[in-house]
């Protein structure tokens, strides 16, 4: 790890609209760099803070910075931008877009941009297919997709940017045990060559060692991860 700053959570506090749940981090930092875990019971936070980290929330109280930029403090459109240039996001429901293959579900960040995916984006994409092994279902639409190959494309979307942050919440949930390692594999390298900070949210304790820590996110309420 280089000792630069990946991301600060400062006095962070976040209230659901319906006012059913509050999500309270006092501290949070992470170096770039580094491989951080992130566990605890359904209902405690996890994905809140995944969304708080990505800029899709924006906390009532304290702030969220990433790399420097204080995520929280941008309008909506920076914070879309920022997002789509240097965060990737793999979400619990992989939220792929059923009317697009595979291949440009994963080159979707650069489509939504203003220059569309340049053929080294394009050969990176298909890269990570081949990878992940659902190169041979590049041109396949997501309904056509096995549950394990869907979430596989919306983890190359997360990677085709080459982003400074990854963000992945329960990425292996749905995947066998060789494969949720391979998964890892692929992650930690990736990560490595963009130098890139890495954010997993995961259920599975069987994974935690592979980290450079780990914390639960009930911790935050009380002080420093």
């Amino acid at each position: 790890m280089s000792g630069e700053p990946g991301l600060e959570l400062r006095g962070v506090r976040f209230t659901r609209p319906d006012g059913a749940f509050r999500l309270a981090a006092d501290a949070l930092s992470v170096a770039r760099g580094e491989r951080v875990a992130c566990f605890g019971p359904s209902g405690t936070g996890k994905t809140t803070l995944v969304e708080l980290l990505a800029g899709i929330l924006v906390p009532d109280a304290g702030s969220v910075e990433v790399g420097g930029t204080r995520v929280s403090a941008l309008s909506d459109d920076a914070r879309r931008a920022w997002r789509r240039e240097r965060v990737g996001l793999v979400f619990q429901g992989f939220e792929l877009l059923e009317y697009l293959s595979a291949l440009d579900n994963v080159l979707l960040p650069y489509h939504l941009g203003s220059g569309g995916a340049a053929p080294e984006a394009r050969a990176r994409a298909l890269r990570l297919l081949e990878r992940t092994g659902v190169g041979h279902a590049h041109d396949r639409l997501p309904g056509r997709l096995s549950q394990g190959e869907r979430q596989r494309v919306a983890l190359c979307r997360a990677l085709v940017t080459e982003p400074a942050l990854l963000l992945c919440d329960e990425v292996t949930g749905s995947l066998d045990p060789r494969t949720a390692e391979g998964t890892l594999d692929l992650l930690f390298e990736e990560a490595a060559r963009c130098g890139a900070t890495l954010f997993f949210v995961t259920h599975d304790h069987g994974l935690l060692a592979r980290f450079d820590r780990a914390f639960d996110v009930r911790s935050l309420a009380g002080g420093a991860a």
